[in-house]
């Protein structure tokens, strides 16, 4: 058994240890409300995009973009995924760095990875996967500029035909207790679904519509990043916080037990004591 001095400084340590995650817990609670509150507004937005490309698809039904058909035959696969720049947030990163690993070994063509997030880059070096593009130390405040060069290169290179297909692996924010790997295809994009097929409605266009939907289109598959972005931002701190109150909890009952060991060691250190006087005076008598 360790001595009492051992366990009191066992203690300590671990008090210390515990006022950390505490602070770090209260950090990013704070953060995580900030986060969603930003992903409910960027949630507006998505929907806004989602819903004018729907229209203008709908009221141009023979314009097909290179953006929204499939290719015959799958020869390169892109895959952006959205990770953590820091630690210390539980399984998330693991998760959805699951969740990418089960997508890319599905693929049956090559495949190239986009990161954002430290913690992906690290990973798919680690792997040895083909990383074509890298974004990292993203604010917890993130704008679009941020990841914009990632998403630019990977719809140039869809463009080029370098890519015949996009993948977009990130975590979705479901609520505190709950983050949600998701995997979606990004390139071709999506078809958005009206709530209505019969009740869409057309725009006037200047200049043709044409130029303007491809424009459009860019927006949109930018937006799915970008919210992509914003819900996992959220749900880091929200993994953060629950990871940090857990290890706060163990702290204080890796303490109490410590506690015991040392009240224990002490009242040994006691009773031997006595026990050593006791025999000292019966050898002088």
């Amino acid at each position: 058994m360790a001595s009492a001095k051992e366990i009191r400084t066992q203690i300590k340590a671990i008090q210390n240890t515990g006022k950390i995650t505490k602070a770090m817990e209260m950090v990013a609670a704070s953060k995580m409300r900030k986060a969603q509150d930003r992903v409910v507004a960027a949630r507006s937005y998505a929907e806004g995009v989602k819903r004018v490309v729907g229209n203008m698809m709908n009221a141009h039904a023979e314009y097909q973009h290179p953006f929204l058909v499939e290719r015959e035959e799958i020869k390169k696969v892109g895959v952006i995924i959205v990770t953590t720049d820091k630690g210390l947030c539980g399984g998330l990163n693991t998760n959805a760095l699951k969740a990418a690993l089960g997508l890319m070994k599905e693929q049956t063509a090559d495949i190239e990875v986009f990161t954002i997030g430290r913690r992906a880059g690290m990973f798919m070096r680690r792997v040895g996967a083909h990383i074509s593009g890298v974004a990292e130390n993203i604010s917890d405040s993130p704008e679009l500029s941020d990841i914009l060069g990632v998403v630019t290169l990977a719809i140039e290179k869809y463009e080029a035909g370098e890519l015949d297909a996009v993948h977009l692996v990130f975590s979705e924010f479901v609520n505190t207790m709950t983050q949600q790997p998701t995997v979606m295809r990004l390139m071709p994009c999506p078809v958005p679904e009206n709530e209505s097929t019969a009740g869409y409605w057309d725009y006037l266009y200047e200049p043709e519509a044409k130029e303007v939907l491809e424009g459009v289109l860019r927006r949109y598959v930018e937006s799915l990043v970008y919210h992509a972005v914003l819900e996992n931002k959220a749900c880091e701190q929200s993994a953060r916080m629950v990871a940090m109150k857990a290890a706060t909890d163990n702290a204080k009952d890796i303490v109490k037990d410590l506690s015991i060991t040392y009240n224990k060691a002490r009242q040994a250190a006691i009773t031997q004591e006595l026990a050593e006087i006791c025999a000292g005076a019966a050898a002088a008598g």
